[in-house]
C-alpha cells in the first residue's frame, strides 16, 4: 500500500507554482531568467557572473581543531557570516520575501525545555493542499516538478566552493562553471527565521534529496566557516517533511539555544577516529549525537554512514548540525508515516504543524493565532513524542546503523547498552538563554575574519 498525505507545501520561491503550472511550462524558454536549460544560454554562458565565496578546504588536525573553535574563546564575525547576512538583508529590502519574518511574534513556552513558539501565520497561505508521498524515503529526480534550477536568479546570493589555493577568498563577481555545478546559497522566500537560507548542492547536477558524503562535508565547511553558533543547518528526507526532493540543506540564526541543544545526552561508543556518540535523554524524540573526530571529514563521514543507511534501510529521519559544525543530531521519525496510517488524533492535525528538523529541534512554527496563544511545554512535548519512535523500534534501528558505521571504520568500542553511568550532560552554553527578541535576533556586526576579496 502506498502511503500518502495531503499538506501545504512550503513556497521557498517566488517562481515556485502548483504542479499543472509546472508541467505546462513550455521548454523554448520561460521569459523567467531561471536557472533551468530553457533559460540557461541567456544566463549561464552569456557572461553570468555571481558572487563566489571560496573556503578553505583544511586537510590537517591542527588548523581544522582552530577553525572549529576547539579552544574556549570568542571567534571573531567570520566573513562568510558578514556575507550571508548582508546579502540576505539586501533581498528583503528588494522585496523578495513573501512576508517580514522579523515582525513575526515570537517566545519562550514556560517550562524546563524553553521551547520556543513563533506565530506564522504567512506562511501556508495561498496555497493548496498537495499530496506527498511519504512511504520512500529515496525516488528519482523529477525535472517536472518544482526544483532549485527554477528558481529566479535574484534568488541566488552566491555560490560556495573550495578554494583553488587553499586560501578564503571572495570574487564579487565570478564566471559560472557550468561543467562542474557550482553549490549555491539562495534564500528561503518563505523564512522561518532571520537570515534563512538555503544550500543546494552542485545545482546543475539535479540530485535527488539524499545525503552524500561530498554535500554533507560540504554543509559542515559551511557551518564551521560561518563559526556563528546561533547559524544552524537543518536536513529532513523525504518521509520527514522534505517537499522539494532536490538535494538542499536549510539554515537560518537563532540566538538563542535550541531546546535539543540543552538535553542530556549518554555517551554509547567512540569509533575509532574520534567520533563520540551518545544518545539523547530525557527529550521527546529520541536520537543520537555526534561530535568529536580528528578532522571535520571523520565526523562528516561517521555521520553518513548512519544517514546512508538510514536512507537505505526507507527510514525517515532529520538532522540538525549545531555548535559550528562540531555537533550533529540524528533523528529517525514516523510521525508522516503514522498521519497516512490515520494514527495521529485529530487535534494535533489541527495545528497544521509539520514537524521537520526546525521543530524536532524545539522551535514551534505555529500557523494559527490559538495555538500560539494556548502553546505550553505539554503541547509541545505531545506533539514531538508523536515524531519519537518507539522505544523499540529506535533500539532495532540503533543496532543497523551501529552496524553500518562498524563496517565503515577498522573498529568501534564496545556500545555501552547497560545504560546505568550518569548522563553526559554536555549541552551549549548561551547567555541569556530565557530570553528571545521580538524578531529572536541580535544587531549584526561587520566581519572580521581576513579574506581576500578579487574583483
Amino acid at each position: 500500500m502506498m502511503l500518502r498525505i495531503k499538506r501545504v507545501p512550503t513556497v521557498v520561491s517566488n517562481y515556485q507554482k502548483d504542479e499543472a503550472e509546472q508541467s505546462a511550462c513550455r521548454s523554448g524558454g520561460c521569459g523567467k531568467n531561471c536557472l533551468r536549460s530553457c533559460c540557461i544560454s541567456g544566463f549561464w554562458f552569456i557572461g553570468a557572473k555571481l558572487p563566489l565565496y571560496a573556503f578553505k578546504k583544511l586537510n590537517n588536525i591542527e588548523s581544522e581543531k582552530d577553525v572549529l573553535g576547539i579552544e574556549n574563546r570568542e571567534p571573531p564575525v567570520s566573513f562568510l557570516d558578514s556575507l550571508i547576512l548582508g546579502e540576505w538583508e539586501d533581498r528583503l529590502q528588494r522585496g523578495l520575501f513573501r512576508y517580514d519574518v522579523t515582525a513575526c511574534e515570537t517566545k519562550v513556552i514556560p517550562g524546563e525545555y524553553g521551547f520556543i513558539a513563533q506565530l506564522n501565520e504567512g506562511r501556508h497561505l495561498k496555497k493548496r493542499p498537495t499530496e506527498f508521498r511519504v512511504d520512500k524515503v529515496l525516488q528519482p529526480f523529477d525535472g517536472n516538478k518544482f526544483n532549485f534550477t527554477k528558481v529566479g536568479q535574484e534568488e541566488v546570493l552566491f555560490q560556495f566552493e573550495a578554494s583553488e589555493d587553499g586560501e578564503v577568498q571572495f570574487f564579487p563577481n565570478a564566471p559560472i562553471d557550468v561543467e562542474n555545478s557550482p553549490s549555491v546559497v539562495a534564500i528561503n522566500v518563505s523564512p522561518i527565521e532571520y537570515g534563512h537560507v538555503l544550500l543546494i548542492p552542485r545545482i546543475l547536477e539535479c540530485l535527488p534529496q539524499r545525503i552524500d558524503r561530498e554535500s554533507f562535508l560540504l554543509a559542515l565547511y559551511m557551518a564551521a566557516e560561518v563559526g556563528n553558533p546561533y547559524f544552524r543547518l537543518g536536513y529532513n528526507s523525504l518521509g520527514a517533511f522534505a517537499t522539494i526532493n532536490h538535494l538542499h540543506f536549510q539554515a537560518y540564526y537563532l540566538a538563542m539555544p535550541f531546546p535539543i541543544e540543552k538535553a542530556p545526552t549518554k555517551k554509547l561508543t567512540t569509533v575509532n577516529d574520534g567520533v563520540i556518540i551518545s544518545e539523547l535523554l530525557k527529550y521527546p524524540v529520541r536520537g543520537l549525537v555526534f561530535e568529536g573526530g580528528n578532522t571535520l571529514q571523520d565526523l562528516s563521514d561517521t555521520v553518513c554512514d548512519a544517514c546512508i543507511c538510514l536512507q537505505d534501510n526507507n527510514i525517515p529521519f532529520n538532522v540538525l548540525i549545531s555548535d559550528c559544525g562540531k555537533r550533529i543530531f540524528l533523528l529517525p521519525q514516523c510521525y508522516a508515516e503514522k498521519q497516512a496510517l490515520g494514527e495521529v488524533s485529530p487535534e494535533l492535525l489541527d495545528t497544521q504543524v509539520n514537524p521537520a528538523v526546525w521543530e524536532i529541534s524545539g522551535h514551534m512554527v505555529l500557523k494559527r493565532r490559538k495555538d500560539y496563544d494556548e502553546a505550553s511545554e505539554e503541547n509541545a512535548w505531545r506533539l514531538l513524542a508523536e515524531v519519537s519512535l518507539s522505544d523499540e523500534r529506535f533500539c532495532e534501528v540503533n543496532a543497523l546503523l551501529f552496524e553500518a558505521i562498524a563496517s565503515g571504520k577498522d573498529s568501534i568500542q564496545n556500545v555501552d547498552e547497560t545504560f546505568l553511568d550518569e548522563p553526559d550532560t554536555k549541552a551549549q552554553c548561551f547567555e541569556g538563554e530565557n530570553t528571545i527578541t521580538k524578531g529572536s535576533h541580535d544587531p549584526m556586526v561587520a566581519g572580521t575574519q581576513e579574506c581576500l576579496v578579487l574583483q
